[in-house]
């Protein structure tokens, strides 16, 4: 069975929505939650193909959100529930980041994971992060809006292209 991302996706995802929030009311948050929940999933199942990678980030951590937090600005100090912090994983809000920000990249991550062990045969409906629509983007304006996103994005985007490029090996960084 593969080891369990769902702290480190769960919190990422929540850092996202925090650090770029929904505009428009309990509906429009759950919509941008969708999407971003997308991005985290393709982007921790990306970083993490095997259930041994998963395994060991379970052991030894993700990180946290220090820098992500020094990057937009953010502010920490004033989250009196911040243990979730700890979870979240700086490359893998990277990546998410720039699969929202750019259609096509979402689009090769997703085909990416069709043979890997995550899916296992399966698959997963990935609309809300290939094909939002209108209602969606509208909701999503701040979390898939290129320039916001772009410090965060830069972050790790080499990674991500390198991950994905055609002749992409085993070995990762």
């Amino acid at each position: 069975m593969l080891a369990d991302l769902s702290p480190l996706i769960a919190a990422t995802a929540r850092w996202l929505s925090g650090a770029f929030p929904a505009h428009g009311g309990a509906f429009a948050a759950a919509r941008c939650e969708a999407q971003v929940r997308q991005a985290v999933t393709v982007a921790a199942w990306l970083r993490y193909p095997t259930a041994l990678d998963a395994g060991l980030v379970g052991v030894v951590g993700s990180g946290g959100s220090a820098r992500l937090d020094w990057v937009t600005g953010g502010d920490a100090a004033h989250d009196a529930d911040g243990a979730w912090r700890s979870w979240v994983d700086e490359v893998v809000a990277s990546w998410a980041a720039e699969l929202l920000c750019e259609p096509e990249l979402a689009g090769l991550a997703v085909r990416a994971l069709a043979d890997g062990e995550h899916l296992a045969g399966g698959s997963v409906d990935f609309r809300r992060l290939l094909l939002p629509d209108e209602d969606d983007r509208r909701a999503a304006a701040l979390l898939r809006h290129p320039d916001l996103l772009a410090p965060v994005a830069r972050l790790h985007a080499a990674q991500l292209h390198r991950r994905l490029s055609p002749d992409d090996t085993p070995a990762r960084t």
